[in-house]
């Protein structure tokens, strides 16, 4: 039986993981901290009986993710719950952009610009099972569905600025433009309509659930899948050298290319280990976690009810705090994701005490305190907040790395989202999970990118088991 070691447990390690082992390899999995999970663990941080996730909470991608349907995560354990309304978009004087699954509820309450969103959403959100097998591949494939591909990928080519004059109200405008904000990305750029894209179409097409019990269930339920089928899992175990493991057995990467290299660097092509050292990471995140009594009195009743609120304010305010990241500069008035998980999943609360999750988009390494900034915009759409705040703990860019290795300098995505990344991931091949001799690389790093959907690992467990079938 073959034996694959795999270095890190992130949701594309353990993807990469469960796919090796139920094809029949042996697989053991090593991971440095005491419990799996990477990017989706959660724990009580405030020491008040509330779950709070890590990283990642809400999951457009995961519900929808090929590999989680195929290794069939929902019988080991991974249940999903729904808000009432997926996505709130605040501005100033009470109004909100409004986003559910229900992509004609959300165009009838666009007004004016209904129709238009119809028309960049509506197929791709229909075509969305399909289109996912394509969109989750390198960008180098052949298409299985190219005119559904086209019809997703034309648009995703504009600028999210450019793609956003097609419509005529602010509160449309905000509402795309904050999706496509995910990508931590200038939206005058390029492709920064990409993401924005991929997150609409696939939360019109499965919603934008959370996990029961906090995002460390989608670990937990890959994990039994791993060890159903056989293969191994390793807590604090941190490899330091790729020499430490086993000779003449394949290698799989849930690492950053810089932490690749930092392994493996000595065993790499001159030419990928080059790449890899050119490997660009994007801004950061700075987060907060708030045990909040009553919950947060947004002024919009939307928000309320809401499980993400974007908090911005304009477009224009969102694109000038998105460039200003990018260009190393701290704006006064930053961008925050908020997460009400609660909502769906009261399991979460512990009476009217909810845990409360937000993250500033900030530059990538910065140093300073960004709680009050945080605080203040949100107190800015919800006046009375700060007094229902009961405790609270902050991550920052420079603490990121301590708590998973990959976010390096509090880059959550594993790597800038520029129009080159985007293409070429971590390098341009026509295998970029293939790092050198009996080495892959699996993490966000490599295609299709960041977020909660295993397929960068699925992806990386093909090119293994093909190599195997060539040999």
């Amino acid at each position: 039986m073959t034996q694959v070691h795999i270095v890190g447990s992130g949701p594309n390690g353990l993807a990469c993981a469960a796919v090796l082992a139920r094809a029949g390899l042996g697989v053991t999995v090593y991971e440095a901290s005491s419990t799996i999970g990477g990017g989706t663990r959660s724990m009580d941080l405030s020491g008040k009986g509330l779950i709070h996730d890590m990283c990642s909470a809400v999951h457009p991608m995961a519900v929808g993710s090929p590999v989680f349907n195929e290794l069939g995560l929902e019988n080991h354990g991974l249940e999903w719950r729904y808000p009432e309304i997926d996505l709130a978009h605040p501005l100033d004087g009470g109004r909100a952009g409004v986003m559910v699954q229900d992509i004609g509820r959300t165009a009838a309450n666009l007004g004016e610009d209904g129709n238009v969103w119809m028309g960049l959403f509506a197929g791709p959100a229909r075509d969305f099972p399909a289109l996912g097998r394509d969109i989750n591949q390198p960008i180098i494939h052949f298409p299985s569905h190219p005119l559904k591909l086209a019809r997703f990928g034309i648009p995703s080519l504009l600028p999210a600025t450019t793609l956003a004059r097609g419509f005529k109200s602010e509160v449309t405008q905000a509402l795309f433009g904050g999706v496509a904000a995910h990508s931590f990305n200038r939206l005058s750029q390029a492709m920064s309509s990409a993401v924005g894209m991929a997150l609409i179409s696939a939360g019109h097409s499965n919603g934008w659930p959370v996990a029961k019990g906090g995002s460390q269930t989608i670990a937990d339920a890959l994990a039994a899948v791993i060890t159903g089928s056989g293969g191994r899992i390793e807590t604090g175990r941190l490899i330091r050298s790729v020499d430490e493991l086993p000779s003449g057995e394949p290698v799989v990467f849930d690492l950053s290319p810089s932490g690749v290299v930092g392994l493996a660097g000595h065993r790499m092509p001159e030419g990928v280990r080059k790449a890899y050292q050119r490997y660009k990471y994007g801004p950061a995140a700075f987060k907060v976690d708030l045990a909040v009594e009553g919950g947060i009195p947004w002024t919009s009743e939307e928000a309320r009810r809401a499980g993400t609120v974007h908090v911005i304010g304009s477009f224009e305010e969102l694109v000038h705090a998105e460039s200003e990241i990018n260009f190393g500069r701290m704006p006064d008035r930053p961008f925050i994701l908020v997460g009400q998980q609660y909502l769906a999943d009261p399991s979460r609360s512990n009476g009217d005490v909810h845990p409360i999750w937000a993250y500033a988009h900030v530059p990538n390494g910065y140093s300073l305190d960004v709680t009050e900034l945080i605080l203040q915009q949100i107190e800015r759409f919800a006046p009375g907040f700060r007094e229902r705040i009961v405790s609270g703990t902050t991550m920052t860019p420079t603490e990121f790395p301590f708590y998973n290795a990959n976010y390096v300098g509090g880059d959550i995505v594993a790597g800038a989202n520029t129009p080159r990344q985007l293409i070429a991931r971590p390098r341009l091949a026509l295998d970029p999970y293939k790092v050198g001799d009996g080495m892959w690389i699996c993490s966000s790093a490599t295609p299709p990118g960041g977020g909660v959907h295993g397929m960068g690992g699925a992806n990386a467990a093909r090119s293994l088991l093909k190599a195997i079938e060539r040999a």
